[in-house]
């Protein structure tokens, strides 16, 4: 018994130095909250087999209680997902533009309510056969979507835990439209204001200012280029002038990281030490950009209103799915020819018995 006691814990610790390997190496892998996770369920697993153990109900019988409300804070938030989902996106449709972006959870909290009756209604109007393949496949699909949405949200939340140090050269601060024209959005001035709060305590600690980049083009409805924009906002702010230089080029993060990269690459800076700023839920795609562009970066997040949230974690993730999309369609393959197989199975089990017998009984005869 105590071998498997100990047991338990080494799979865990192993779990936990494979994480750290991977982690430090590189922290945009996705492969980081598959590992993480391994530790982190072990490790909880752990600890209950250890507390069962000690025989002590003093400890079992409050520590039992508190993990039942865990799981029952956990079971209700799932029972009420579309709920909040519908109540995010009415808080959405106040307060910001009824765009498609902007209705993501409004679509999958729909979604979501729908989900049972439309499972009814396949299943009371198709054949057998179909009726299985048309639910068990969505199922599955749904079960997929859901692991890597959670690995994602994984990495995204470990991506935060950065301090970064006050020895930087360049801070890039990346764009992310205007109003009226030639206005800062209060989301971008958070970005802003991050990087120029990081700006000033260097200047502090050390002394030596870093250059902040300003990166973002013009759009169709801005009367000046994003990056101008921002560069003015710094200097009022009190950024010095000659530490502000405005990136006007760019149209998308990758450009960012490009441009930005460019600008850093012909200062006389050698071995430049480098971190972008954005809003916190973009901090992992856009360091994964920043790695694709060559620029060797780690990101710093601002705060991100709470209400804004779901729905711009929903478009990280999308994107993010979207840039493997090659692999993701041969999961998908795999699992339509999984859930065949499997509806196969369930409805002609007694055929499927009869072939096994006579391909026994065919190697028996050789």
């Amino acid at each position: 018994m105590q071998g498997d006691y100990l047991f338990t814990w080494l799979v865990t610790m192993a779990f936990f130095v494979i994480f750290s390997i991977s982690y430090t190496y590189n922290r945009t892998w996705l492969r980081n909250g598959i590992w993480f996770n391994l530790f982190f369920y072990s490790f909880w697993l752990s600890l209950a087999i250890t507390i069962l153990k000690t025989d002590n109900n003093a400890i079992i019988y409050p520590v039992g209680l508190l993990f039942i409300f865990v799981l029952f804070c956990i079971g209700l938030a799932f029972a009420l997902q579309s709920i909040l989902l519908l109540w995010n996106a009415a808080i959405v449709w106040r307060r910001e533009s009824h765009s498609l972006s902007n209705s993501l959870t409004l679509y999958l909290g729909v979604g979501i309510l729908l989900l049972p009756f439309i499972i009814k209604l396949i299943r009371a109007h198709l054949p057998a056969f179909w009726a299985e393949l048309f639910t068990t496949f969505p199922v599955l699909c749904i079960l997929y979507a859901v692991f890597w949405f959670y690995n994602y949200i994984t990495v995204l939340v470990l991506y935060q835990i950065y301090w970064p140090r006050h020895n930087k050269d360049f801070i890039i601060v990346l764009g992310a439209g205007l109003m009226n024209g030639d206005q800062v959005t209060p989301l971008l001035a958070q970005r802003i204001n991050k990087g120029i709060q990081f700006y000033q305590r260097q200047l502090r600690k050390t002394g030596h200012a870093p250059k902040m980049i300003f990166s973002g083009g013009q759009g169709g409805d801005e009367t000046i280029p994003e990056g101008e924009a921002m560069r003015q906002y710094a200097v009022a702010h009190g950024v010095g002038a000659n530490d502000a230089i405005a990136e006007a080029a760019s149209k998308t993060t990758y450009q960012n990281m490009q441009f930005s990269k460019k600008i850093i690459d012909e200062s006389p800076v050698k071995k430049p030490k480098t971190i972008f700023v954005t809003n916190n839920y973009h901090t992992f795609r856009a360091a994964i950009l920043a790695q694709s562009a060559g620029l060797k970066a780690t990101g710093i997040g601002s705060k991100t209103a709470g209400f804004f949230l779901p729905n711009a974690v929903m478009r990280e993730y999308i994107a993010i799915v979207m840039r493997q999309r090659k692999l993701h369609l041969i999961m998908v393959a795999l699992m339509f020819l999984f859930s065949l197989f499997l509806v196969v199975l369930n409805l002609h089990s007694d055929w499927i018995a009869n072939w096994i017998q006579m391909i026994r009984q065919f190697l028996d005869n050789l």
